[in-house]
């Protein structure tokens, strides 16, 4: 095998995984950006906090106006 040969060979070897590599990188970059945008909490369901749990109490008619006020002003004064 003669050096010219084995040497175009390599480069283009050198060039093909450049690209892969370059490739890699783009895809996580997308890939990060995706995940930030998209990990919020929406596509999440609530955590069932005091506050939530409050507000469907009030809404199924569990509690009244007055006793959804009260609890709710002892939420937001702790």
């Amino acid at each position: 095998m003669n050096d010219m040969n084995m040497t175009g060979s390599m480069t283009a070897w050198m060039v093909v995984w450049g690209l892969v590599g370059l490739a890699l990188l783009i895809v996580a970059g997308f890939a990060i950006a995706w995940f930030i945008r998209h990990g919020g909490t929406a596509d999440r369901p609530s955590d069932g906090g005091a506050g939530d749990i409050l507000k469907r109490r009030y809404a199924a008619g569990e509690i009244d106006e007055s006793e959804y006020q009260r609890r709710r002003a002892g939420l937001s004064a702790t």
